[in-house]
């Protein structure tokens, strides 16, 4: 049976930062953001409000017809991170003034992955994706990349994204996705690893 998928509007907003904050509060790399379960509960839901709204201005979030699973794309053309200095600089340090002032390392995912983000050719780029962990190991989280996957075959498009954990590799890697270079190493912190996908003809 096929899975029912939209294009979030911004009437979704505040269901997609509740499932978004669901889905990644066990993820090891919310775990280092905020470290401490107390903590990451009251605080990591507005990262998350944070990743939406730049994501429903600037992107495109598809949600399945439920409500269970989202996902984050970004269009990025060649050369999107070469000016950047300027501009993403002062938007990691807006984002944690915003979010967390105190908390640096809402600043330095920011930085630490605008680093290894390739810049060479276009593509599609998946933020990030969020299944409510009620509904997970169903397939819906194969379905929400595969949409995009199959555009990207037909328009001959790239796609990257970064793994943040292992579990989540390994569903992208039986989606056509590569570990491209070094994994990212988070300070006293869990692996990322930089995946890119090349369209399929």
């Amino acid at each position: 049976m096929g899975v029912a998928i939209r294009t979030a509007t911004g009437n979704d907003r505040d269901a997609v930062v509740r499932l978004l904050d669901a889905a990644f509060q066990d993820d090891p790399v919310s775990g280092w953001v905020f470290p401490g379960e107390e903590y990451r509960r009251a605080t990591h839901h507005r990262l998350m409000a944070a990743f939406t709204d730049l994501v429903l201005g600037d992107g495109r979030i598809d949600v399945t017809e439920d409500g269970s699973a989202c996902a984050l794309w970004l269009t990025v053309p060649a050369g999107a991170h070469d000016n950047e200095e300027e501009d993403g600089e002062g938007g990691f340090a807006r984002l944690r003034q915003d979010v967390d002032p105190a908390n640096e390392r809402v600043e330095l995912i920011g930085r630490l992955t605008a680093d290894i983000h390739p810049s060479d050719r276009p593509h599609e780029y998946l933020w990030m994706i969020g299944v409510d962990p009620a509904h997970q190991g169903r397939g819906l989280g194969s379905a929400l990349v595969g949409n995009v996957l199959d555009r990207c075959d037909r328009e001959g498009r790239h796609a990257y994204l970064e793994a943040s954990s292992a579990r989540s590799r390994a569903l992208y890697e039986r989606l056509g996705f590569e570990v491209a270079g070094s994994p990212l190493r988070l300070p006293d912190g869990p692996l990322m690893w930089p995946m890119w996908r090349e369209p399929r003809v």
